[in-house]
């Protein structure tokens, strides 16, 4: 019963995770600004961490059932 939400949420949280990592890659190899009115230095390391900790939370989802 618990399988099919525990992979939703890991579904949820790989996809967005990965998402947010890409875009920041894409945004920062470009030099474009990766948040609107944000500066660099802070707005890349704090994407890459939310979109790491998304992606692990996915594959603790996954190792959980």
């Amino acid at each position: 019963m618990e399988r099919g939400p525990a992979v939703f949420a890991a579904a949820v949280f790989l996809l967005f995770g990965a998402a947010l990592l890409a875009w920041t890659g894409a945004r920062t190899r470009h030099g474009a600004p990766v948040a609107e009115g944000a500066r660099p230095g802070a707005a890349v390391p704090v994407a890459v961490l939310a979109g790491a900790g998304s992606v692990a939370l996915g594959v603790w989802c996954l190792q959980r059932f």
